[in-house]
């Protein structure tokens, strides 16, 4: 029997959202800066009254832009490094550790950017299917290659890389209304099942 999972990451898998940890890590002097900053846009998003992306966006850049490739991909490295395993829940890792491999392929489908998931979802021996960050010239633009990878985007993305392929079952996990999409597009969805 072949089957798919699919694994939301932020809160699915860890304690915390990886986002605000990862920036914080990147830059704390500069992060308190501009989440005080941001705290009016966090506002409006809670009343709905900002898109959730466009805020995302414009954090993430107020840190990471103009930061070369190497920069960020080494401070993603030290990031992992100094959270796993600790940042998963346990029951999370043992899942994950007892997944037979020969009959199975295991996505991680995230809304986070790719260059702080990478390390996890190596580790993990996992496709990753996340928000990318756009480099030029091997400098991060502080936008994204294509959509946030939420909602509707993700069972895009999944079907974008499944293709033709077939699987006798088709498995999620999630923690949020951001997964409901791809609880539908699943046979069988689980949410919060590693809490």
């Amino acid at each position: 029997m072949k089957k798919l999972y699919l694994f939301d990451f932020d809160g699915t898998l860890t304690y915390k959202d990886t986002m605000f940890m990862f920036l914080k890590f990147y830059d704390p002097k500069k992060y308190s800066f501009q989440f005080l900053k941001h705290i009016p846009l966090f506002i409006l998003l809670k009343l709905k009254l900002a898109d959730a992306e466009s805020v995302k966006k414009s954090l993430i850049a107020s840190i990471l832009k103009g930061k070369s490739r190497y920069q960020i991909e080494k401070k993603a490295q030290q990031f992992f490094e100094e959270n796993y395993p600790s940042l998963f829940r346990e029951n999370a890792l043992d899942f994950i550790n007892n997944i037979d491999r020969t009959h199975t392929e295991s996505y991680i489908v995230s809304a986070s950017l790719d260059i702080w998931v990478k390390p996890f979802a190596e580790k993990f021996n996992m496709k990753l299917l996340s928000t990318q960050a756009e480099f030029k010239d091997d400098i991060f633009t502080g936008k994204f290659v294509g959509k946030n990878c939420n909602k509707e985007e993700k069972v895009n993305r999944i079907k974008l890389e499944i293709g033709d392929k077939k699987f006798d079952k088709i498995i999620a996990f999630g923690d949020t209304f951001g997964d409901k999409a791809m609880f539908k597009f699943a046979n069988e969805s689980h949410y919060r099942f590693f809490h």
